[in-house]
């Protein structure tokens, strides 16, 4: 019960922490220049897993799968700087990696990770992926504006 109650309490944090961004982002950029923020985003968050295998990963089992799925992160975020409907994907995806730290279960090698920040992370990752696809039109760069 106590362990429901804290991953309820982490995945509200997470709603209201991509809230907050979301509305210092619209302040802070226009266009498409707030996509490439969060493409740029995604790949520093996807970054913390490295820094979470070299503080938890004594044995050097995890640094592969970390590295591999970081790195994949990364290009979505990177591609996802023009491609709004890669952006949303790279976010949804991090999320579903994000829970899959939680489940120890998972046979995967997967690094620790402190106690709810997958679910923290997860509901960061899908309200900012709902808000990319919602912002997409918002986001296109007419021709004419080009010229």
């Amino acid at each position: 019960m106590a362990l429901a109650i804290i991953f309820v309490l982490y995945a509200s944090i997470g709603v209201l922490a991509a809230a907050g961004s979301i509305t210092i982002s619209r302040r802070l950029f226009a266009g498409p220049r707030e996509r490439v923020f969060y493409g740029l985003f995604l790949v520093l968050i996807a970054a913390f897993y490295l820094a979470f295998t070299a503080y938890f990963d004594g044995t050097g089992t995890t640094w592969l799968a970390e590295i591999v799925l970081a790195s994949g992160f990364a290009l979505l975020g990177l591609l996802g700087c023009a491609r709004t409907g890669l952006l949303a994907a790279g976010y949804l995806l991090h999320g579903l990696w994000d829970l899959l730290h939680e489940l120890p279960a998972s046979g995967l090698p997967l690094t620790e990770i402190p106690l709810a920040y997958g679910v923290f992370c997860a509901a960061f990752d899908w309200c900012v992926a709902a808000y990319c696809v919602r912002r997409h039109r918002a986001w296109v760069v007419p021709v004419a504006d080009l010229e």
